[in-house]
């Protein structure tokens, strides 16, 4: 599974949703999604516009995390 790790890195920051939204001119509706996880896919673009703004690495934003196996 990957995880959006975007409300951590704001969190560490201190930057408000609106705030990367204005830096980043994304749209405020897409920061929030990507903040809460709602996200199936994300545009790559705007995952580099975050990045260079925010002065980090894919890494910080993006987390892969084994999926855990089912039991019967």
């Amino acid at each position: 599974m990957i995880r959006i790790c975007l409300s951590r890195v704001l969190g560490e920051k201190r930057w408000t949703q609106a705030y990367l939204a204005k830096k980043t001119e994304i749209r405020p509706n897409t920061i929030s999604e990507l903040y809460h996880e709602l996200n199936n896919r994300v545009n790559l673009d705007h995952i580099d516009k975050i990045c260079e703004v925010v002065g980090c690495d894919l890494t910080d934003i993006l987390k892969y995390e084994p999926n855990k196996k089912k039991t019967d």
